[in-house]
């Protein structure tokens, strides 16, 4: 089914922009898994085509002086997909069909592989990127959750944008393959995701220039 997106975001597309030094990127956890992950390939079918995508702009960002940062609410998902995916190779490989639990708790080396993977990547994303500090409180969770009514967003990025805006850090650039962030209003989306930039041309929200 054909997916209709209502482009609230400004979508600037990577492949035409060249990053500044003042620039100051959140990068969305896709990207980093592209350029982290030692099996990154195998964590969806189109990932070789995405890490050529991102990593060139990620380089020209640290090499023009730009700040890529990040938040530690980035690393639950980020561990949340890798092991899914050593999860879904161990079963291609062995033929068995291991459940989220059973993979987890039954197969020590397994989980120590999975421990060793989540480590290394996100050492490089520390090497790579900033901290931000993000207040995750009752406060934050009510206002993601209001959020969630009206953009189409996952738990984990309904957090991340909710607790950015309210540290006060201005307009926000995303450097994101996720199509979710298209539809959030007030911020800025770096992407190369085909759908978000036709969808954003014919609705006129495409920057050709910033």
């Amino acid at each position: 089914m054909p997916i209709n997106l209502t482009i609230q975001a400004e979508v600037i597309d990577i492949r035409s922009d060249t990053p500044r030094q003042d620039d100051i990127f959140l990068v969305d956890t896709n990207v980093w898994l592209w350029q982290t992950y030692t099996n990154a390939i195998a964590s969806s079918p189109n990932a070789p085509n995405k890490i050529r995508a991102y990593t060139p702009y990620l380089s020209k960002a640290r090499r023009n002086g730009a700040t890529l940062v990040y938040s530690g609410l980035i690393l639950s998902e980020l561990a949340h997909v890798i092991e899914k995916t050593e999860r879904q190779i161990y079963n291609q490989q062995t033929g068995i069909t291991l459940n989220a639990k059973e993979y987890r708790h039954n197969y020590p080396a397994e989980r120590a592989n999975v421990v060793a993977e989540v480590e290394s990547a996100w050492k490089q994303v520390e090497g790579l990127a900033v901290p931000i500090d993000l207040v995750v409180n009752e406060e934050i969770t009510n206002a993601s959750l209001a959020r969630f009514k009206s953009q189409a967003l996952d738990g984990y990025d309904l957090l991340i944008l909710e607790a950015i805006r309210r540290a006060g850090a201005g307009q926000v650039k995303v450097i994101t393959d996720d199509m979710d962030y298209a539809g959030v209003p007030d911020i800025q989306v770096f992407t190369q995701n085909g759908l978000v930039i036709q969808q954003a041309t014919s609705q006129g929200k495409l920057l050709s220039t910033r």
